[in-house]
């Protein structure tokens, strides 16, 4: 009979806080194992203490490599994987010959702990439990006496190994925040606290629970004395502070709001007068994934919202400026095309007193035809197969006049997940006017990490793969696939008109 897997988290430190099941459990375990660092001395047996009672296997699981460098061939990724293999095997012979083993785990043991890859590669084989330990952060916020969230805030987990630009921007947009994993990260996790506006009132709290606990404000820490066994606690009310910053003088004149197109993804593709504007305003205010996109700093409030509602952005943004705030609205790709630049105008007459300007940027269309070659080097319309703000019949209207028109015909928001017909209805309108083979190319997520672009015809696209990251361009009878050689490549060219 195979033996039981018990995963028993032990706290972050202190003795008395391990649990009564947790402790149970250690003191009837056939077998304990532990994880412990190179050339150190593991800190969860540490914990565990008397608790093992005399006669029991011991397995210390000892890692090969933590941040240093290593020799094997698969590196560090390698040498890990190699590791939890063989600890796997060790475990699973005790559990095979029917012993109950116990993996300590410190703090809790689904959080950010060693103990999970055991999980992952026992739990389907063998009977497992799995008892939860005091996490390190709860330590510490009880070391700090400081409330971390309150009410409604919302508590945000943030490893201090992210780039900092992401922490940064994650701690803006956060409540109540812990960082985990310091160490030689946390100049980083620093800069990152000061750029979000939350290095004030932040709490460094470190070996949390042990007898040589230490906490003092982050901004009073030394960089060269943080060990691994340290955080930093961040409370829901210093996003209520306002951050001590530099005053700089307004610019005088007018009160003007900018609205911003942020450019298709990637940062190359951000144009310089757009970079500078948004280093000089206070507040960015716009869909949350394209503030996301904005960097952090010192002084800038973000505002993101859903994406239905540009009205109430706008007018927000606009009360803002109005009271003499620096402010900017930023859209996806180019803002006046299907962006804020309309919204905002829309309601620019109820603040008279407040100048707009729209910076331009490079719009999706243009970024996907330039990777498919020139398939807009002709006539070509642009529309949007949305109708939360027209009806379908005034879109198929628009579709087939560009059909008729033989105008190349870039299509934005094709599809999402709860509006999945738009698309079908489109390829079979077009069918209708257009032969199978017209070519279209397909762009997704064009500039980013994930870009595809494939270039196919109208009659075998394939419109299950299409959403709202998609772009489609519809070509002309003049769009044809361009020859090098004795190869066709998947590149579209739509020639000039004639003089």
């Amino acid at each position: 009979m195979a033996g039981r897997l018990s995963i028993v988290g032990v706290g972050p430190g202190d003795p008395e806080l391990v649990t009564l099941k947790a402790a149970r459990l250690i003191g009837a375990a056939d077998v304990v194992a532990f994880h412990a660092g190179v050339r150190k001395r593991s800190h969860a047996r540490r914990i565990a203490g008397d608790l093992v009672r005399p006669g029991t296997v011991e397995e210390e699981l000892r890692y090969p490599v933590t941040t240093g460098g290593t020799d094997h061939p698969g590196g560090y990724d390698g040498a890990m994987a190699d590791f939890y293999a063989e600890c796997a095997d060790r475990l699973g012979a005790h559990l095979e010959a029917g012993r109950h083993v116990v993996l300590l785990a410190e703090g809790d043991p689904l959080f950010y702990g060693s103990p999970m890859v055991m999980h992952d590669r026992l739990a389907e084989r063998f009977e497992t439990e799995v008892v939860p330990g005091v996490p390190a952060y709860a330590a510490a916020t009880a070391a700090a006496h400081t409330p971390l969230v309150r009410g409604t805030d919302v508590l945000t987990v943030l490893p201090g190994t992210l780039p900092e630009p992401e922490l940064a921007r994650r701690l803006a947009d956060s409540q109540g925040a812990v960082i985990m994993k310091l160490g030689r990260t946390f100049p980083a996790v620093r800069r990152a606290l000061e750029a979000a506006g939350r290095l004030e009132g932040a709490i460094y709290v470190e070996r949390a629970s042990m007898a040589d606990e230490r906490r003092l404000p982050v901004a009073d820490v030394d960089p060269e004395s943080v060990p691994y066994f340290s955080l930093v606690v961040v409370p829901g009310d210093t996003v209520r502070a306002t951050p001590a910053v530099e005053s700089v003088a307004r610019p005088e004149g007018p009160a003007e709001l900018l609205v911003v197109g942020l450019g298709p993804g990637p940062d190359r593709w951000l144009t310089r007068e757009a970079a500078e504007a948004l280093a000089e305003v206070d507040h960015v205010v716009g869909y949350a994934p394209y503030v996301a996109r904005v960097p952090q700093r010192a002084g800038l409030t973000r505002h993101a919202s859903g994406n239905s509602v540009e009205l109430d952005r706008a007018r927000l943004a606009f009360s803002l400026a109005a009271r003499g705030e620096r402010v900017a609205v930023v859209s996806g790709g180019d803002a006046g095309v299907f962006g804020m630049a309309a919204a905002v105008h829309e309601v620019s007459d109820e603040f008279p007193e407040v100048a707009v300007r729209v910076l331009p940027g490079v719009s999706a269309v243009q970024a996907v035809a330039a990777r498919a070659g020139a398939p807009i080097g002709g006539d070509f319309a642009v529309l949007s197969l949305s109708d939360r703000l027209k009806p379908w019949s005034v879109v198929e209207a628009r579709l087939r006049a560009c059909a008729e028109g033989d105008l190349v015909i870039a299509i934005y928001n094709p599809a999402s997940r709860s509006r999945r017909d738009q698309v079908v209805e489109a390829q079979k309108l077009l069918l209708a006017l257009l032969p199978a083979d017209r070519v279209v190319v397909v762009g997704r997520d064009v500039g980013r990490v994930e870009e595809s672009l494939t270039v196919t015809t109208l009659g075998a696209l394939e419109v299950n793969g299409v959403d709202m990251r998609t772009l489609l361009i519809v070509g002309s009878s003049q769009t044809s696939l361009t020859r090098h050689g004795d190869v066709w490549t998947n590149r579209g060219v739509t020639p000039r008109p004639p003089a």
